[in-house]
């Protein structure tokens, strides 16, 4: 390899990292006291302001039948995570599949 290409890698790679942190950090600083709600909380809101009274839930989710009050956020979110992670898993499967299928048919 020629030692300008390996120069020019270099600043690349150097270049990227800082761009990488950059775009991490901005947010920090551009958000800065930002509100952030969610769907449900948003959905409520509209529900109000169509019907004139306050949202009354219909259902309660299982899992808070199950233990018996509400979820706390972290076991929310962990629940949130291992969801997205067996949907990778099947779609990563599922391409999988149709690749090793195409490549080995002929």
């Amino acid at each position: 390899m020629d030692k300008s290409n390996k120069k020019s890698n270099k600043k690349l790679v150097f270049a990227l990292i800082v761009l990488v942190l950059v775009i991490s950090i901005f947010p920090l600083f551009a958000l800065k006291g930002a509100e952030f709600g969610g769907s449900d909380d948003a959905g409520s809101e509209v529900v109000t302001e169509i019907k004139g009274e306050d949202y009354e839930p219909w259902f309660t989710p299982i899992m808070e039948d199950l233990i018996g009050g509400e979820i706390p956020g972290e076991i929310e979110s962990l629940l949130f995570c291992v969801q997205t992670g067996i949907g990778v898993a099947i779609v990563a499967y599922v391409f999988g599949y149709l690749v090793a299928r195409k490549k080995y048919s002929r």
